[in-house]
């Protein structure tokens, strides 16, 4: 997920304090084809990660154990997540690939009830599931892109392959663990 931080931006928080970060994880074409217009449109003095879809920004630190046992629990009662590419959404100063998915946003409020009172404002409520491509440009330069990429990310369905949680590390992350969904259940 990470790639190639700056020396500067290095392990900027111990283990013991730094946030940790829930993703979903995409299918693995959707996952390099995001990655490689990210790469392409994000300011690379700021793109330390790979394309992804974050659920929560900061659960804390002191949740590590708790997290990766209660994510390893959810994954085993869920099949692979129903999402769809819905298109083109702007950021305001960014662009990003829209994405809809009511049995993930499902999950996440489960994973939010789990760590009621914990939670940080930006954590409190639903996000709208997005994959940035581009971030802290000038509007111009967002608008051009959601031009130029319009026509380029065609709707379609796709299944989330599972759930991943990161501590975060200043702009780069640290990969704690990936959790696969392997349940039967429909999701």
């Amino acid at each position: 997920m990470v790639r190639n931080p700056s020396p500067a931006r290095r392990n900027v928080s111990g283990e013991g304090d730094a946030p940790l970060i829930v993703t979903a994880q995409l299918p693995r074409d959707l996952q390099a084809r995001f990655t490689a217009l990210r790469t392409a449109h994000f300011p690379p003095e700021r793109n330390y990660l790979d394309a992804h879809v974050t659920l929560f920004h900061a659960l804390p630190a002191q949740c590590e154990d708790e997290a990766a046992s209660y994510l390893k629990r959810l994954v085993g009662e869920f099949a692979p997540v129903a999402g769809h590419v819905e298109g083109i959404m702007s950021l305001g100063r960014g662009t990003a690939v829209k994405l809809s998915s009511p049995a993930m946003l499902d999950l996440r409020d489960m994973i939010a009830d789990h760590f009621l009172g914990m939670l940080t404002q930006q954590d409190q409520h639903r996000p709208r599931l997005h994959v940035t491509v581009q971030n802290k440009v000038s509007g111009k330069e967002a608008k051009a892109l959601q031009v130029e990429l319009a026509d380029a990310i065609e709707p379609r369905p796709f299944a989330f392959r599972g759930l991943a949680l990161h501590r975060y590390r200043g702009g780069p992350w640290e990969m704690i663990k990936e959790f696969a969904f392997r349940g039967r259940g429909a999701a």
